[in-house]
């Protein structure tokens, strides 16, 4: 599949949009009408990658309790990847990569990654516990500190709970620290796949003492 950046002739619209180059709706402007101008986008050179092959230590698991959204999964997924996550556990309703928009929205890293589906969250937090993993849930919570200062030793296993209901609070009894991300405006939380993001790089990269 090959891309091209498009723009329209018209002075006044200069509409610029990218398009694939087999798709014939390119040579019009999908705003205007007018005709456009198509270039095609050079294929990007395989850069050196400075990732690591295996997992880091320690190693760092992610679990998703009843999350609702492939989009959210399917970008979670991504993120895990690049944050070096040993395995993701989906829990519940939680879509898996069976799910074509899950593996849209992973782009590869439902392929590549290590995955477990388990019915029941509260099996999975017990099963990663008896695995040597400390359970962290990522939760908005009167017992919650700010992940900037919490401690990282051993590995762990990141909790993400439902959009809408947060984590389930059994689960939460079973985890060893509730933390949260300090927000500075006016809104108190932020979408479930940004917010895992941030924890999990931070995580991975204070675990490496960086």
């Amino acid at each position: 599949m090959s891309w091209q950046i498009c723009q329209c002739n018209d002075p006044t619209c200069a509409f610029r949009f990218p398009a694939e180059t087999e798709d014939e709706r390119r040579r019009r402007c999908p705003l205007c009408g007018s005709p456009t101008d198509c270039t095609p986008i050079p294929l990007a050179k395989e850069a050196e990658s400075h990732s690591q092959s295996t997992p880091f230590e320690p190693q760092l698991h992610l679990l998703l309790d009843n999350l609702r959204s492939s989009y959210n999964v399917g970008s979670l997924f991504r993120t895990a990847d690049g944050a070096g996550v040993g395995q993701i556990h989906l829990c519940g309703i939680t879509p898996t990569p069976a799910q074509p928009k899950v593996m849209k929205t992973a782009l590869g890293a439902g392929a590549s990654l290590p995955w477990r589906y388990h019915r029941n969250a509260l099996h999975a937090a017990d099963w990663l516990h008896d695995q040597g993993f400390a359970l962290w849930a990522l939760e908005i919570h009167p017992d919650a500190i700010s992940i900037v200062d919490a401690p990282v030793a051993g590995p762990l296993a990141l909790i993400i709970g439902n959009e809408v209901t947060g984590v389930d609070p059994e689960l939460l009894a079973r985890c060893e620290r509730v933390v949260e991300i300090p927000m500075l405006g006016r809104k108190r939380c932020l979408n479930v796949a940004s917010a895992a993001a941030i924890a999990l790089y931070w995580l991975r990269f204070r675990s490496l003492g960086s």
